[in-house]
């Protein structure tokens, strides 16, 4: 069952740096403090959804345990009430690797939060340095290893992208992760959006971002290793609306990011497939999953016309006995 979460954005608020990318208030289309009446509001439309029981409420913005102290206790005890009564099952937050300790997660334990997201970003300490994160790949495994040992469902994010960063570099900064063992993960390519450092360094030549086509290539080999390692990737790419569209200037945005990146995980599974059983070109009928049709054919069917310039006539089927991420092809002479 499909369970409705309430997401509040704290927004910059604590945050100690300025990220070269950071813009929270296109991101989260806000700016002024969520306060416990906010909570409140938010939880009685949400209640109005009988899906509601069983969801999550999540406090986001990346420093949520960096806020004022009494300003968070407030949030979560205006949250908590909600958990102790069953109208929701536990609490989520997003913060920075830096502002973990043993105090903060004893307050988090004692209001019911049952998951922490991180804000990683990479695993490469220079590039943490360029973009002014003002933590250290450190600071991550060292707040991860905490949070585990407390009992919170570990999220850890991470960015594509990012200033003086490579693709190896995100490749690498994947691979900790998973050694982390986290429970979920986010992956964010870098957008460069108005008002940031980001885009000072854009406008003048010294930052190339990546292009739609070349995070998608690239995120498609991260969701490929999180699936193998079993961890779930529950976002890929910035959320649309907010004030995202009217503050970005370039890079990887687009409103089905995610699903750009699996049509190219299909797409590279279907040439794999085709070399490795040294398939003639011609007519070929391609199975896959229900739910992946879609994704197999591609946006504007751009797989099929990629597989039509290779000399194959693609059909896609369904065969509900394959996995996620999994196909195979039937050569169709007879047609």
């Amino acid at each position: 069952m499909k369970h409705v979460n309430v997401g509040l954005f704290v927004p910059h608020n604590g945050c100690p740096h300025q990220c070269t990318f950071c813009n929270q208030r296109a991101i989260s289309g806000q700016s002024k403090q969520v306060t416990p009446a906010d909570v409140d509001e938010a939880v009685k439309i949400a209640m109005n959804n009988p899906d509601s029981k069983g969801g999550e409420i999540a406090f986001f913005g990346g420093s949520f345990t960096a806020i004022n102290r009494d300003i968070m206790v407030g949030l979560l005890k205006a949250a908590y009430k909600y958990v102790e009564n069953g109208s929701f099952k536990g609490i989520r937050c997003s913060t920075r690797p830096d502002a973990i300790d043993d105090e903060i997660c004893r307050i988090l334990k004692f209001y019911g939060v049952t998951a922490v997201e991180l804000g990683a970003q990479s695993m490469n300490d220079e590039v943490l340095l360029l973009n002014h994160r003002g933590h250290t790949s450190q600071d991550v495994i060292n707040a991860s290893k905490m949070l585990k040992s407390y009992g919170f469902e570990l999220g850890l994010q991470m960015m594509t992208g990012l200033y003086g960063s490579t693709d190896k570099d995100s490749i690498d900064t994947a691979k900790k992760i998973i050694a982390l063992k986290p429970a979920t993960v986010r992956i964010y390519p870098t957008v460069v959006l108005e008002n940031t450092e980001l885009a000072t360094l854009y406008k003048s030549g010294k930052y190339q971002p990546e292009t739609v086509d070349s995070a998608a290539e690239l995120c498609a080999k991260l969701l490929l290793m999180f699936d193998e390692a079993d961890i779930t990737v529950i976002r890929t790419g910035l959320h649309s609306g907010g004030g995202v569209e009217g503050e970005y200037i370039a890079g990887a945005y687009h409103p089905a990011f995610k699903e750009l990146c699996e049509g190219k995980i299909y797409l590279n599974k279907v040439i794999e497939y085709i070399k490795e059983n040294q398939i003639p070109q011609g007519k070929i009928t391609i199975y896959v999953v229900p739910d992946a049709i879609s994704k197999m054919t591609g946006q504007k069917r751009c797989n099929i016309i990629k597989l039509r310039e290779m000399g194959y006539d693609a059909k896609i089927a369904a065969d509900s006995k394959t996995g996620k991420y999994q196909l195979y092809i039937i050569r169709n002479e007879e047609l």
